[in-house]
């Protein structure tokens, strides 16, 4: 059964837009041209891709298996294109990096400085983001590196640990919270807390701390999806909150102060993870050599210079 690639581009665009007049529009096609494209492929496959919704289109079941093959098919295929071109120019390329807010803020300045006095010509495109998230784009062949928090252990990944982070409660230095003689989950639980959104990992992980002692939530009075924001945040209000323990150094400047708690100390292993059967650019490649030798030392410094 033979495919035409162009077919499965056209379908993409159809799939994305749920229209045929729109995806027309962006192609520089016809809709005639289009309808007789996706027909080509429903021929092939022998079932219908789409079905009316509305004014629109959606895909079918077997539509949504045909889009995410299709999208990995483009993505190898943009890799071998890549792969082919670094080679014929002969220089060390481009990398698309996908970082967590801790890699950002802590590391990624230094460790461009450090590849680009390497290779002048190298081209960096950098997506911060949860790690989450990002982690689908990697899966897709939308970037090439995560640097961020560790993925479970998955066959589609090879990951290297660069260090440890803590991810600490902390609050403004005279926050009542420290007058008590002793801190425990219930006495957290009388104060007003900023947190990340509940889809961010760390709040997730800390909620369950408290379900898990049979306790109820923290009583949330802001929530922010800037996990770089709260520091700030929680000096001005005097809120608890839940924090890298490295950007709490760098940030505060003593306007914070953690409170000690083992309860609710996250030790997490952040790194760099790529597909382990992608494509690596030669300046990927050396991007993951650099974070291996230097990555620890970079954020050291980064945390002492703030």
């Amino acid at each position: 059964m033979a495919v035409n690639l162009r077919d499965l581009g056209y379908f993409e665009t159809v799939a994305e837009l749920g229209h045929l007049g729109q995806a027309a529009e962006r192609l520089g096609r016809t809709q005639p041209a289009l309808s007789k494209s996706i027909q080509r492929l429903e021929e092939s496959f022998g079932a219908p891709l789409f079905h009316r919704a509305g004014r629109g289109i959606q895909l079918t079941a077997v539509g949504e298996v045909l889009l995410a093959r299709a999208r990995l098919l483009r993505s190898a295929s943009d890799e071998a294109m890549r792969e082919v071109a670094d080679f014929a120019q002969g220089h060390a390329g481009h990398v698309r990096i996908g970082s967590g807010p801790i890699a950002a803020d802590h590391v990624l300045p230094a460790l461009c400085q450090l590849l680009l006095s390497e290779a002048p010509r190298t081209t960096i495109d950098i997506t911060v983001g949860p790690s989450m998230e990002l982690r689908q784009r990697l899966s897709e062949g939308g970037i090439d590196l995560l640097i961020g928090l560790v993925p479970a252990p998955d066959a589609q990944f090879q990951t290297h640990s660069i260090f440890e982070d803590a991810v600490v409660v902390a609050t403004s230095p005279d926050h009542p919270v420290f007058d008590l003689r002793e801190i425990t989950l219930h006495s957290l639980l009388a104060h007003a807390w900023a947190l990340p959104s509940a889809s961010i990992p760390s709040r997730q992980w800390l909620d369950a701390v408290f379900h898990s002692r049979g306790l109820g939530t923290p009583r949330v009075q802001i929530t922010a999806n800037s996990i770089p924001l709260l520091p700030a945040l929680i000096a001005r209000t005097g809120l608890l909150s839940f924090v890298s323990r490295r950007t709490l150094v760098a940030a505060s400047k003593g306007a914070l102060r953690e409170v000690p708690l083992a309860e609710t100390t996250l030790i997490r292993p952040l790194g760099v993870t790529y597909r382990r059967d992608g494509y690596l650019s030669p300046a990927s490649r050396r991007l993951v050599s650099l974070l291996q030798s230097h990555g620890e030392r970079l954020i050291a410094q980064a945390v002492g210079e703030a």
